[in-house]
């Protein structure tokens, strides 16, 4: 047994936005760790979707709701009591953002208002872990990653919905607003941000894997616009197995880790989106689909984009394990048993994945993969 294991085991741990990809990947997880899930959600955001293709809804408690029904929410805490919540449930998309705005901002800055007071007046909550996103940051074009202390901002509806929620987090987990609305504790509360998280699974819209995948399946060509821009490219277990210690940690001594925590990949392992598309092409082995640069040279788009992690290093002894290969490795693994007969149970590759990304944390000496000394084991 692990540290993550002794601790979420017959934990109950309520996750808002599981039916997306990542919620799903951390579902799975905690449910391979022995925690009782509830999961609160609209319909999964794609067709196909990992939630359908790992039959996730038969595995857990699986409540239907929006974020921004603030009612229900509160009902559903009640109901289940949980001991630790993880808040995904978020619109994610920058184009939609863009067209839809006032929903954006609806679910993104009010969803999360919902959220979290429904925990803070829930007796049972030991912690919170609210998501965010890189995007959160505004964007110098710097040649250094960000820190949880640089400047928020954003220049699109999803970034700045995304900043909104930081501060959002910030005056909601504040002791004092917290016992002068009426709390007989102070619910801990901390947010995480990382971007670009890639794995198998992800049908979504609009990203760069997806994308791949489709245009492999219809036997099209993958254009892109812009080869040259880098992005944290992180499989989705790296920031999951963050979020997951941190809600120990933080559980455990609130005081000490309250706040934001980025957590992305090794700086030296940063990717060109030309680099992704060449590596996913090389591993598929398909002669069907070519990539095709059509370069976007208006300079609308930020070129360099990534987030500065000695904080989780520190004081979590958390770092990025898989290097860009492997997570490559992975999303062909995942697409390709998928692709070969939709109706297969996905969710033992997933179980798999995890076991596997967790046995090389151990290897690598991360803290919360390392084997306890439990009484009886």
């Amino acid at each position: 047994m692990n540290r993550l294991a002794e601790f979420y085991a017959g934990k109950k741990v309520l996750i808002t936005g599981h039916t997306g990809f990542k919620g799903v990947w951390l579902t799975a997880w905690l449910r391979q760790l022995n925690a009782d899930v509830i999961g609160y959600a609209l319909d999964p955001p794609s067709e196909p979707s990992n939630f359908e293709a790992c039959h996730m809804e038969n595995r857990i408690t699986h409540v239907e709701g929006d974020v921004c029904d603030a009612k229900h929410l509160e009902e559903v805490f009640e109901t289940y009591n949980p001991d630790i919540v993880f808040h995904l449930a978020a619109q994610s998309l920058v184009r939609y953002s863009i067209d839809q705005p006032a929903d954006t901002y609806a679910v993104n800055v009010i969803g999360t208002v919902n959220v979290l007071e429904a925990a803070r007046k829930c007796e049972s909550v030991q912690a919170v872990i609210s998501v965010t996103s890189d995007k959160c940051y505004k964007n110098q074009n710097w040649q250094w990653g960000y820190r949880e202390t640089d400047e928020l901002g954003g220049m699109d509806p999803y970034s700045s919905s995304k900043a909104c929620a930081e501060l959002v987090v910030s005056c909601l987990s504040d002791s004092r607003y917290q016992l002068s609305a009426g709390s007989s504790k102070v619910t801990p509360i901390a947010s995480v941000r990382a971007g670009n998280v890639i794995g198998g699974g992800d049908w979504a819209a609009d990203r760069i894997i997806p994308d791949i995948i489709r245009a492999i399946d219809s036997k099209q060509n993958v254009i892109i616009r812009s080869p040259k821009s880098t992005r944290p490219w992180q499989h989705v277990l790296e920031p999951l197995s963050g979020y997951l210690w941190l809600g120990v940690k933080l559980a455990e001594d609130p005081e000490t880790f309250l706040g934001g925590w980025n957590f992305g990949p090794k700086n030296d392992d940063i990717w060109t989106v030309k680099d992704i598309v060449h590596g996913l092409l090389k591993r598929w082995n398909s002669d069907d689909t070519k990539l095709i640069i059509d370069e976007d040279k208006s300079g609308a788009e930020s070129k360099l984009l990534k987030l500065d992690c000695s904080k989780a290093l520190s004081e979590l002894d958390w770092k990025a394990i898989w290097s860009v290969p492997t997570v490559l490795d992975a999303i062909v693994e995942w697409y390709q048993l998928y692709l070969s007969n939709s109706n297969t149970d996905m969710y033992d590759l997933v179980l798999k994945q995890i076991q596997q990304y967790t046995a090389d944390a151990e290897t690598a000496g991360q803290t919360w993969a390392q084997q306890t000394n439990t009484v009886g084991e």
